[in-house]
């Protein structure tokens, strides 16, 4: 009876079959597996319970890097005792976490947040503000580039860290003031605009929120900064009386494009009926130096005075005889989605398509064409065109993908696609081409030969890429495909080649008795990490029980000649020590593998692995 109420009425439950049932909501399946960590806990010194170390190790330790367990981690520090929580946080705090992005420090702050008496664990509290501050002057021991990897990683742990301690600490009064300095002072442009969003979200009426919004709109170094400041002024002080002179100043005369634009775009939504605004913005789309400005004020007017008798005729001249090419592109699209009824659309359309000289206008219009004019007896044939003969890649990839989009069961569709992906002179239209004849033609007999000569031939590794993942898809009995990707295993000249072929191989011919010596020699000779990375997983996956796997996994943790270069690199000896760790945990090699890696390996993420492992090994 309870469990029929629970499926028919509270839809809390749902049927799987047999006798069995799933929660229907995430939400109950967090909150219970919550509730039964905190109710064995509750037994501790029982048969079945758990004590304060063993709930830290059970479900913190062996979860605390899985952010799908964060909610019922969070939950279970909210139910427990001030002091238990406190241990708990500690525990997170002591973990590394540096390879995780510091998530073990950012779950403890969400914990933290649960807990109902913090006066109790004060100093762990203080203990973790610190670590968290700490976080926000995060950087790496070597030299990197600002954009990239490693500088995408530093801003996020930086941003994030602010955004804990604005979130967590709120009712602490030493955050505003700290918020404040960083918002004003702090040397990282990316820190600076996390402050400022921290404090429009959570002390929106403190006095010095206003101003510091606008100083820093006005005068801050980094354009990113200003922005969300303009952005927030815009959207949260809309009443204010000096706001909207204000956005008129920093439309006019900011150093920064993308900042006039964002306030161009503000006044446009937010202040549509001041008789100064639609003559501001006709200004700056005429006038403005910049075209990403220019541009903005374009699509605001097209969206906001579709009415006004000046709009229409300024799009086409726009459209036709604008110098700029990004203010061409946006009347372009304006015509498009707002006056596709009006005659001389359509006209400009096909114009622009075929004689405008900047490649993205002409894609514009034909992507317009292709989505709106289907039926006009123009509109195929300039796609066609477009798609064999026009000068610049990205029309043409355009024009062959609204063909197969639109156009599949026309003649010439297909005769287009065999021509793009074997003679195309750019490599994405290849690609393109091979990728639609493998989905939409796997039935023409001509398909499969050139899906074959692509991925042998080709002389870009993409295009071979995705020829020789569409042949282990969708032919795998055709007896060419198995030589073919056991070539590709062995023998292309790129990696990413070479790593496709070696999991098409682990995937789809396992039983295959090349398989297995193939996988093993990409795994200790290639010279490109991420295949033998790929080839070791495959190993694991699909072997894992066959009699010398685990000396051959051994050997990899060890001897895999892999150096760091980069924070985002796959290790093949992490993998190989990641999966006998994990599918061989009782061998007696395994704890002297760990120790040994712990302190003679050279990469700090496969050490800071196996020192974690040992200090949670059972």
């Amino acid at each position: 009876m309870l469990i029929n109420q629970l499926r028919t009425r509270n839809f809390i439950l749902c049927f799987q079959g047999a006798d069995y049932y799933a929660f229907v909501h995430r939400t109950f399946l967090e909150y219970f597996c919550a509730w039964e960590f905190v109710e064995r806990f509750g037994k501790r010194g029982l048969e079945g319970g758990l004590t304060i170390d063993e709930l830290k190790t059970e479900a913190f330790g062996k979860h605390w890097q899985d952010e799908s367990w964060h909610e019922v981690l969070r939950l279970i520090a909210g139910m427990v005792d001030a002091k238990f929580a406190g241990e708990i946080i500690d525990y997170l705090i002591e973990q590394n976490g540096e390879k995780e992005k510091f998530i073990n420090i950012f779950l403890a702050s969400k914990c933290l947040a649960e807990v109902r008496n913090r006066s109790e664990i004060a100093l762990t509290a203080t203990k973790l503000l610190n670590h968290l501050k700490a976080l926000t002057h995060y950087d790496l021991d070597y030299s990197y580039q600002p954009y990239g990897d490693e500088a995408d990683l530093v801003r996020k742990i930086r941003t994030q860290a602010v955004a804990a301690v604005a979130a967590t600490w709120k009712d602490d009064p030493d955050t505003l003031p700290w918020l404040k300095q960083l918002a004003q002072s702090d040397d990282d442009g990316f820190v600076r605009r996390a402050a400022v969003l921290a404090l429009v979200e959570g002390w929106q009426d403190d006095p010095d929120t206003l101003p510091i919004l606008k100083q820093r709109a006005q005068s801050d170094d980094d354009g990113f900064v200003q922005l969300a400041a303009v952005l927030a002024l815009a959207q949260g002080w809309q009443d204010d009386p000096d706001t909207l002179p204000w956005l008129k100043q920093i439309a006019q005369s900011n150093d920064h494009g993308a900042v006039r634009g964002a306030a161009a775009q503000a006044l446009a939504q937010g202040w549509k009926d001041d008789p100064d605004t639609l003559p501001w913005l006709k200004q700056l789309a005429h006038s403005d130096d910049n075209s990403y400005v220019r541009q903005a004020a374009v699509q605001a007017l097209a969206q906001g005075w579709k009415d006004d008798p000046d709009t229409l005729p300024w799009l086409k001249q726009l459209a036709h005889s604008d110098d700029d090419s990004a203010v061409r592109q946006a009347a372009v699209q304006a015509l498009a989605q707002g006056w596709k009824d009006d005659p001389d659309t359509l006209p400009i359309l096909k114009q622009r398509a075929q004689s405008d000289d900047n490649s993205y206008v002409r894609q514009a219009a034909v992507q317009a064409l292709a989505q709106g004019w289907k039926d006009d007896p123009d509109t195929l044939p300039i796609l066609k065109q477009r798609a064999q003969s026009d000068d610049n890649s990205y029309v043409r990839q355009a024009a062959v993908e609204a063909l197969v989009e639109g156009w599949k069961d026309d003649p010439e569709t297909l005769t287009i696609l065999k021509q793009c992906a074997q003679s195309d002179d750019n490599s994405y239209v290849r690609q393109a081409a091979v990728e639609a004849l493998a989905q939409g033609w796997k039935d023409d007999p001509e398909t499969l030969t050139i899906l074959k000569q692509c991925a042998q031939s080709d002389d870009n590794s993409y295009v071979r890429q995705a020829a020789v993942e569409a042949l282990a898809q969708g032919w795998k009995d055709d007896p060419d495909t198995l030589p073919i990707l056991k070539q590709r295993a062995q023998s292309d000249d790129d990696g990413l080649v070479r790593q496709a072929a070696v999991e098409a191989l682990a995937q789809g011919w396992k039983d295959d008795p090349d398989t297995l010596p193939i996988l093993k020699q990409r795994a200790q000779s290639d010279d490109n990490s991420y295949v033998r990375g790929a080839a070791v997983e495959a190993l694991v996956q699909g072997w894992k029980d066959k009699p010398g796997m685990f000396e051959f996994l051994h050997d990899r943790a060890i001897n895999d000649p892999f150096e760091r270069e980069e924070y985002s690199q796959t290790n093949p000896r992490l993998t190989a020590l990641e999966a006998i760790a994990t599918q061989y945990p009782d061998h007696p090699q395994t704890l002297p593998l760990l120790r040994d890696r712990a302190e003679h390996d050279p990469d700090e993420q496969v050490w800071e692995f196996a020192k974690y492992k040992l200090k949670n090994w059972s």
